[in-house]
């Protein structure tokens, strides 16, 4: 447990700057428990605290561990270059908190993307030591056939990786859709690793990651959600 002054709390939630803040505690604009507050240098216990900012309840969260379902042509990068970033899809007070994306998927992939502003979080999340499973649907250029399945599950040689990759689990779902399992999470690998068995990757979504769903979460495509702490226990290995 912890006290804090109120415009502290404020800016460390990402509503803005300490001046800013202030400035939305001194015109009304925030209360706790239906009780309006108009001194910043109140000071209130954090754990269980709900604030309202303009009407708008949000809970106290010293980290933020968010799952976003990614739609495509977005990139998940702070400075974009072709397509809007993924933070445009988030509220404002997530940028202010420097929410960022854990690990990548391309402009054209869809499918689960973890982000948070927990930074051993996000590097333990990243980190290849971890063979954290993540689940794709790739969608084939050409028909899958039981030799690329084979292909894929003995291991392809990528041109700057010193030993072949292979999929943890690799089934065919339909004419032209291969479901892959993945650890070792590789620049572009189930592109790749296709690639190199002689077929193309013409869609890819991540359903997964570790024992996480999209389908548990419930969300459609450009949906958010917080993450509680039974659903970052699925993330471990």
């Amino acid at each position: 447990m912890s006290k804090l002054s109120l415009d502290r709390i404020l800016q460390s939630q990402g509503f803005g700057t300490r001046k800013y803040c202030r400035a939305l505690i001194e015109d009304g604009d925030v209360s706790i428990n239906g009780d309006i507050q108009d001194s910043y240098k109140t000071t209130v216990e954090t754990d269980g605290l709900v604030l309202e900012v303009f009407g708008e309840e949000w809970k106290y969260r010293q980290h933020v561990y968010i799952a976003l379902y990614k739609p495509a042509n977005f990139e998940c990068s702070r400075k974009p270059s072709h397509h809007p970033g993924v933070l445009t899809l988030l509220p404002e007070q997530f940028t202010w908190r420097d929410v960022q994306p854990v690990g990548r998927l391309d402009h054209d992939t869809t499918g689960m993307l973890l982000m948070s502003d927990d930074g051993p979080f996000i590097h333990a999340q990243s980190s290849p030591k971890r063979h954290i499973p993540k689940i794709y649907q790739a969608s084939t250029h050409d028909p899958v056939t039981p030799e690329l399945v084979d292909q894929l599950l003995s291991g392809v040689q990528l041109h700057d990786e010193p030993a072949p990759l292979a999929a943890l689990s690799c089934v065919q779902r339909g004419d032209n859709l291969l479901e892959i399992v993945l650890e070792q999470g590789k620049y572009h690998q189930v592109k790749r690793m296709l690639a190199a068995a002689g077929n193309h990757c013409s869609a890819l979504h991540r359903s997964a990651i570790g024992g996480l769903t999209l389908e548990s979460l419930g969300l459609a495509e450009g949906e958010w959600c917080f993450l509680e702490q039974a659903q970052l226990d699925l993330l471990v290995p």
